[in-house]
Parts: C-alpha cells; structure tokens; sequence
C-alpha cells in the first residue's frame, strides 16, 4: 500500500490501468431480438380463418384473398400503421383568410390504406352488382349472397393491420340498404359509393368519382336511445321538394360522436312532428359551401385515435328524408346491425394478430436456453389464446353467412338474435386476451410504436362501437320478448349441433333453464348472451376444427373448471397441436 506523500509504485498495475483492454462494443444488431412480425400472408398463414372462409361460402374469392393478404402483411402495410399512430388527425376549423372550413387533416398514409381498402370494395361489396345498373336500383334490391362472407374475410386481413381506416368503409356499406331505399337518391349517389376507387377531396358529393357515408345517431344526452333526439327537423319551404325526389328537411341539433367527419355525406336522425325519421346529410352543399355541419371538437378516445370523431353542432343542415317519418329508427336499426357484424370481425381481427404476434415473439425469443415457445407455463398460455381466437373466428363467419342467406328462415334467425350476441362475446374477449397477448412479448409490447400495443387499445374502443355490454344484452332480450321464434329456432339448431357431447348438451341445457324463467331474466342477461355464444362457438369447433381445439376449447369454456385468466385447466390438451395449428406460416 502506498502512504501519503509516496509515489505511486510503477509496476504492472499501474500499467495496466494506463492501458486497459478495449471494451467489446455492443452489437450493432441487438441479440435475442424476434425479427419484425411483417411480409408474411396475413390469409394463408392463417389455417382457420382459410377454413373458416370455405366452409361458409367465400371460396370463390380465396384467389382475391391471397393476393390482399400479401398486402395486409406487407412492411410498407404496417409502416403506414405505424405513422397513423404517431400522426394522428388535426382538426382546421379555418383557413388564412378566417372563413370556416372545419375539415381534419390525416397524414398521407391513411389515404394510402383506405384507398388500398376501398379498391378491395370493403365499402360497398355486397352490394357491387348494382354499380353499373344503378338507374334501375329498387328498394327491393339484395345483396349478392356469400359477399357478406368473402367481404368479412377482407375485413378481418385489413383490420390487422390497422382499423381506424375502416370505420368510413365500415358505416358506407352500413348506409347503403337505406340509400337503396330512396331510389331516386340511389340512382344520383350510389354509383359515387359503389365506385372502387377513392376521391380524398374535399368538394361536393355531386363533383366525385366516389364517395363515402357515415353515421350520425348518437347524441349527448341520449347516448343509444335514439328513441329521444332533441335534433329537430322541418321541412324546407315549397314542400321540401327537391330535384333528387325526395323531401328537403332543415336540421338543428347536434351529434355527440361522428366518427370520420370527413365523409361526404351522413345518415343522421332526427325528430320530426310525424315521429323520428333518417335523413341523408351531404357534408358540403352543391356550390360546395358547408352544410351548416359545425365541428365543435375532435374527441381525445382512449383507442382508435385514428379515426377522427368530432362533436359537431347542426344548424340550417340540408337532408333527404329515407323512407317516412316515424321509420328513422327502423333505418337506424339495420346500419346499426351491419356495423355491429363489422365490429365483430375487427375485435376477432385483433385477437389472431396479437395471437399471432405472440406466437411469433415466442417462437424467436429464447429463454434459460431454448425458445420461450416450448417453455411449458408459456405454451399453455399461447394455447389458451389461440382456442379463443379460432373459437371467436368461427363464430363471426357463421353469423357473416346469416348475413348473406338472411332470407332464409334459420339463417334470418341466427342473424336477428346472434348480432348481438356475437358482438357481445367477442368485444369482451378481445381486450382480455390482447392483454394477455402483451404480457406474453414482454416490455417491447407496451411501447406503443409496436403494433400490439395499438392493437389493445383499439380492441377496446370497438367495444363501445358495437355498443356497450348492457346495450347488447337488452338488444337479446328485446328478441326474446318480441320475437320469440326466432329464439326456439335458434335454440332448435344449437340443440342438433350439440350432438350426444356432453359438455354441449348440458350447456343447452343450462341455457334453457334461463330461458324458462323469465322474471329473471333481467338479472341474468349477461350470462344468457355469453353462454350462447360459447355454445355456438363450441359447435362449430365440434363439426369442423380438429379434435386438439374442439375438445380442449369445449372442456375449458364448458366444464365444471373455474377460471379467471389464461393457461389455466389445459395441461391435459394437446397444446403442440393447437399451437403447430395456430402458428402463422406461409
């Protein structure tokens, strides 16, 4: 040791110290890192969704679908995600000069994605048949049956990569059947909706090669119940007469939530002294000035902050009265119905890809030596979501095919009363099992320039899209008390589909004990509305997935096992099967 006022020793330490050893400096590529989920095919990686597709009617599109999968999981597809996210839309409610022009501005990707969408007739393809007839288009027009399905699957591929875009998309096609119901309006507009391409202009509805329509129901103090609007509506002078055929209405009120406000037109409701009506809203006049439609603010939402919703104040505003006063809520119903199909495929949509996310972060990441995918705790975890996310697959292209056959007698009963039931079960699952998924890739996944972030809180925000929990619920049991065969029709069906399994059969049997007390009904809602769609569900899973995901799916949401999260009571199930099948892979 050396003592104060020494020299130090010159010897080997002190060499050594002058001249340490170069550090190792990190590597430039950071080791145990999964490579970017990204350029793989979102359809043909996808073994259930394929399956799914066939087996309810949407072969004759599989061709299409390979091809728009490509461009879903593309890099460039998830870029443009990713500047949606930190770029999102700004609301100009003036120009240089001070006039009023209330437009939103989106950054240049989301017109790239809603273009790509909008060429695959995301907006419109049901009912693509009637572009270029349109001058003979009836009330009485149909959609083209299994275009709902194949339509559904296209959805789903968009949806993974980001669903903010879609909401436009999702409310035209919702709105087109009312506009059908005008024909006069149809014959102006309709073919602009059908078009395949996408006019981002802000100019009148009447100067575009296409456009877009949203909707316009919900109001501050009423929320869902449409039943009390204080938006008011009169006829025009002269009648109301206008060149299109139908009766002008002047509207003041105002809208809580208009999502994409930059639509060229809006189905909006409002009161008249005949009864609530449904009007079709341009958002610009012909001479392209504003049609007294005030944007007051853009929302700040917990999710899908991609899709600007405004809060706007009507004043003077110019509809086309759809159909007679005292239908507005019928008209209302059916968009919302569409919407409510659309909302479910999205939440679904969002499952696979956080599934799929996950799958992938375990199948690359290693941990104590070997990949994070074959540590057992994690492989059951992984399992677990991927029999919800063929489970919840499967039922919404069963209810996307009641949809294309709603003519049918059983396939119209399935539509009415498993609407809301599916968007029920599914906006519920969907946020707890992307949670799930998250907490399975680890830190990376709660910075939000990852795409499985966004994809939680989106998941969320769907939710409130469909309508709540509560709403859902009352909307199934407005079927019981109303439609009561449309229930035993149902039922009938479910009862043949669970066949001699036993976990099915005492699932139908469970819920035909709530069904045989009404007086509870009220109190019992909920778990009426998730016990269908598990059944359903389970059923499908029974005819069609392999046994490894049917016997461990039915088991797990059927039997007598409590269970509060994920990974929990499958250590039996072959989870190598369910995994191998869930997997994405080209």
């Amino acid at each position: 040791m050396t003592n104060a006022g020494e020299a130090p020793d010159k010897g080997s330490d002190d060499r050594d110290a002058q001249n340490p050893e170069p550090l190792t400096p990190p590597p430039e590529t950071p080791q145990n890192q999964p490579p970017p989920f990204e350029d793989i095919n979102l359809f043909t990686s996808d073994t259930a969704l394929q399956e799914a597709v066939t087996r309810e009617g949407g072969s004759n599109v599989a061709r299409e679908l390979v091809g728009f999968g490509l461009v879903c999981g593309s890099s460039e597809a998830y870029d443009r995600a990713r500047l949606l996210g930190e770029y999102p839309p700004r609301l100009r409610t003036h120009n240089a000069q001070g006039t009023r022009i209330d437009e939103v501005q989106y950054h240049p990707a989301y017109h790239d994605l809603t273009a790509i969408a909008c060429s695959e007739s995301l907006h419109c393809a049901p009912w693509q048949h009637l572009a270029n007839n349109a001058s003979e288009v009836t009330s009485d027009n149909t959609p083209t049956q299994d275009r709902q399905v194949s339509r559904a699957a296209g959805l789903f591929l968009a949806a993974q990569v980001e669903s903010g875009h879609l909401a436009a998309l999702s409310m035209t096609n919702a709105a087109i059947p009312a506009i059908l119901k005008e024909p006069d309006l149809a014959k102006s507009f309709l073919p602009k909706v059908l078009s395949r391409s996408y006019d981002a202009a802000s100019s009148p509805a009447a100067e575009k090669r296409s456009i877009l329509v949203g909707l316009g129901f919900t109001e501050n103090q009423a929320g869902s119940d449409l039943r009390n609007s204080i938006t008011r509506a009169v006829k025009v002078g002269n009648g109301g007469a206008s060149s299109l055929g139908s009766t002008v209405y002047s509207l003041t009120g105002h809208k809580w939530f208009l999502s994409a406000p930059m639509s060229d037109a809006f189905l909006m409701t409002a009161a008249t002294d005949d009864g609530p009506a449904c009007f079709f809203v341009p958002r610009l006049r012909e001479d392209g000035g504003r049609n007294g439609i005030t944007i007051q603010r853009l929302k700040r939402k917990l999710g899908n902050r991609t899709n600007a919703t405004a809060e706007v104040e009507l004043s003077g505003t110019h509809g086309y009265l759809i159909g007679m006063p005292g239908e507005g809520l019928s008209v209302a119903a059916a968009a919302l119905m569409q919407l409510r199909l659309d909302c479910s495929v999205m939440a679904v949509a969002s499952m696979r890809q956080a599934t799929a996310q996950a799958l992938h972060h375990a199948e690359h990441r290693k941990a104590f030596g070997r990949p994070l995918g074959e540590q057992p705790l994690m492989g059951q975890v992984l399992a677990d979501l991927a029999l919800d996310t063929e489970a919840a697959t499967a039922l919404v292209f069963r209810l996307a095919r009641s949809f294309d056959r709603r003519h049918d007698e059983q396939a119209g009963a399935w539509m009415r009363l498993m609407t809301p039931v599916t968007a029920y079960w599914t906006s519920k699952i969907a946020p707890a099992l992307t949670a799930e998924a998250l907490e399975c890739v680890g830190g990376n996944a709660y910075v939000e320039e990852t795409p499985i972030a966004r994809l939680y809180t989106d998941a969320s925000a769907l939710s409130l899209t469909a309508g709540s929990g509560n709403i859902l619920a009352l909307d199934v049991l407005r079927v019981l008390q109303k439609e009561p065969d449309v229930v035993n029709i149902v039922m009938d069906d479910l009862g043949a589909a669970a066949g001699d399994d036993p976990h099915l059969r005492a699932a139908h049997q469970r819920i035909e004990s709530i069904l045989q007390d009404p007086r509870a009904l009220d109190l019992r809602a909920r778990t009426l509305v998730e016990a269908l769609a598990v059944l359903a569900a389970g059923t499908i899973l029974r005819a069609h997935a392999p046994s490894a995901i049917a016997d461990a799916f039915i088991a797990t949401r059927m039997g007598s096992f409590q269970r509060q999260t994920y990974g929990q009571g499958i250590d039996w199930a072959d989870t190598q099967a369910i995994l191998e099948r869930a997997t994405p892979s080209n």
